[in-house]
């Protein structure tokens, strides 16, 4: 690294946590993020400002004025632009020193095996189902740990799955094919600090995969209820008859 890094992340590198080799796999590391609407904003900017080397972004929608009371990536000029534009014009002011790799298409599931493919972690940070499952999917097959939150009206959810450890359940393990009608946040509301919780807690669950320091939340899904300020923990486990990582592990 040299002196402008060192200083840049310099209160980073305080922490013995992280220090010079925990920075250099930062600088080193290479991250997906799916969807940069809101809770992508705080994921992009935070692993951004860490001074993760690459960031891929995904996202095939471009700006609406209804999206700014949450979605803090992007602006008032950012109206009308791709979402990975607006989001590129950002991050490079942040932080020059990294790379940014835009996917401005939806991704099928052969372009989407070859971003999984080329990255060190996942981000999802998607409004959808049908993606959750196929980022996991593709984050199965590939053996990559996937970072996945989601946020709707004033209830978030945040968890990490693994497929490089044995008893690490994957998102299907935990959600199967879904329960009930898919709401967005079109339909159902959200808060915008909500979303700025769970993508910040996104953000430092990737750097400590990156970086490798601290316990992942493997294993455990985190629940926020924003109404009364409550967070609880529940333990979740690998279902070996999963149709998607059972057959991963025998």
């Amino acid at each position: 690294m040299n002196d402008q890094e060192l200083l840049r992340y310099s209160r980073q590198i305080l922490l013995q946590h992280v220090d010079i080799d925990g920075q250099l796999r930062l600088k080193n590391g290479r991250a997906l993020i799916v969807g940069l609407g809101g809770l992508g904003s705080p994921v992009a900017l935070y692993l951004a400002a860490a001074g993760v080397g690459e960031l891929h972004l995904a996202d095939f929608d471009t700006v609406d004025l209804t999206n700014l009371q949450r979605q803090i990536l992007h602006d008032t000029d950012s109206v009308g632009l791709s979402k990975v534009d607006s989001a590129i014009r950002r991050l490079s002011a942040i932080n020059p020193e990294i790379q940014l790799v835009a996917h401005r298409s939806a991704l099928d599931v052969d372009s989407l095996a070859a971003a999984v493919a080329a990255v060190d972690v996942v981000l999802d940070c998607s409004d959808n189902f049908s993606t959750r499952e196929a980022v996991n999917a593709a984050c199965v097959a590939a053996g990559k740990p996937l970072v996945s939150g989601a946020a709707i009206r004033l209830e978030g959810q945040l968890s990490v799955f693994d497929p490089r450890r044995a008893e690490s359940p994957c998102y299907h393990c935990l959600y199967g094919h879904g329960s009930e009608a898919e709401l967005t946040c079109s339909e159902a509301g959200v808060i915008g600090p909500l979303v700025g919780l769970v993508g910040s807690l996104q953000a430092l669950e990737a750097l400590k995969l990156l970086a490798g320091f601290g316990e992942p939340l493997v294993g455990r899904l985190l629940l926020i209820d924003a109404l009364t300020s409550r967070f609880r923990e529940l333990r979740v486990k690998r279902d070996p008859g999963c149709s998607v990582c059972g057959s991963q592990h025998g």
